[in-house]
């Protein structure tokens, strides 16, 4: 088996690696690999320079790709170094100390309170079982700022009304527990009843959203439709998505108190700095605040 074969094997199988992420390290493997084959003097995983990539980097930054694009293919192979070196297959890493292109900084967009406000408490939405799950799943990202695959991975076991919290799994399998309020525990105890007198719905059936017409855990593509269609009728912020209302979630929090930490904590990030960006985002809408109420600003 080939190098790339055995660590996407691996990030799949010990790593526990969504499929996703499996998917686009192994890709960005294969294409470097073909970069490699195809220069004048072909390398391979164990002769590669850190000249060598640091030439390609150049290539494809004249080629007008983006500086995220070729960081995360550098990403991609730092990871897969580890490995190799683990494994003993590779004598050095290239890659180690090698710096990618900077990426521009771009805050993350969120929708304002008042626009959720007016969301959540019109009469936006149809008074039948998909209009009280979409407004409960609108509800849910915005009260936990849980990722759209973690909302759509929920089971009703999940939900504790009694504790009033969320047993969420995320990235790489890890769990954790994000409490919620009363709005949140009153539109879920609701929407309970009605998921219980849906008709055809099997016992054995636990996702927590599921599709009223096929009866089964709904799809992703339904979730991201109904958020975008939602947002639309309030917010003319451009991305209208579930990453969306999570980036809401966390500048709310920070706007009203709450400490890095903590969020940092509902959210599920690793990395303290991952969270950081938030605080730029509502010293932005500070600022944005100030020039708009200070006469002399």
């Amino acid at each position: 088996m080939d190098e790339v074969r055995a660590f996407e094997e691996y990030l799949r199988d010990e790593r526990n690696y969504s499929e996703r992420t499996v998917c686009s390290y192994t890709r960005d493997l294969i294409e470097f690999e073909s970069y490699m084959q195809s220069l004048e003097e072909p390398v391979t995983w164990q002769t590669l320079t850190t000249d060598v990539v640091r030439n390609w980097i150049i290539e494809e930054m004249n080629r007008g790709l983006n500086p995220k694009t070729v960081n995360q293919s550098l990403s991609a192979m730092r990871s897969f170094y580890k490995f190799l070196l683990i494994r003993k297959r590779v004598s050095q890493d290239p890659v180690h100390n090698l710096q990618g292109p900077k990426k521009e900084k771009t805050l993350p967009s969120f929708v304002k309170e008042s626009e959720i406000n007016r969301l959540l408490d019109g009469d936006f939405f149809p008074d039948d079982f998909e209009g009280q799950r979409d407004k409960l799943i609108l509800l849910t990202f915005y009260s936990t700022g849980i990722r759209k695959s973690e909302l759509i991975g929920l089971d009703v076991m999940d939900v504790d009304l009694a504790q009033g919290q969320l047993k969420v799994t995320g990235k790489r399998n890890k769990q954790r527990i994000i409490p919620f309020g009363k709005e949140l525990h009153d539109a879920m105890t609701a929407y309970l009843q009605a998921r219980a007198e849906l008709p055809g719905l099997s016992s054995d059936e636990t996702a927590l959203f599921v599709d009223a017409k096929k009866a089964r855990r709904v799809h992703p593509a339904i979730v991201g439709e109904r958020v975008k269609k939602y947002l639309s009728l309030v917010t003319t912020v451009k991305r209208r998505t579930p990453h969306t209302l999570r980036h809401s979630f966390a500048t709310s929090m920070l706007n009203h108190q709450a400490d890095l930490e903590s969020v940092k904590q509902l959210l599920g990030h690793e990395s303290l700095s991952t969270t950081e960006i938030y605080t730029h985002t509502t010293l932005e809408e500070l600022k944005q605040m100030y020039n708009q109420a200070h006469p002399r600003a």
